[in-house]
């Protein structure tokens, strides 16, 4: 019996390119955190995102 993979799951890898791609969402200055504007710790929060993102993904399709 073969098991079908899970698929589904892939297309959460869909928010954070959207997220970061299009640049309405983070392009302004204001407001900024420890000095940093939006745009810069916006996408780098982005990457601790996609990492846990990853993660989740990786635990639910390996099972």
């Amino acid at each position: 019996m073969q098991v079908r993979p899970k698929t589904g799951w892939y297309w959460l890898f869909v928010i954070p390119f959207i997220a970061t791609l299009w640049p309405p969402f983070f392009a302004s200055y204001r407001p900024t955190l420890a000095g940093f504007p939006f745009m810069y710790w916006y996408l780098i929060l982005w990457i601790f995102l996609v990492s846990l993102l990853s993660g989740i993904v990786y635990f639910i399709d390996n099972r």
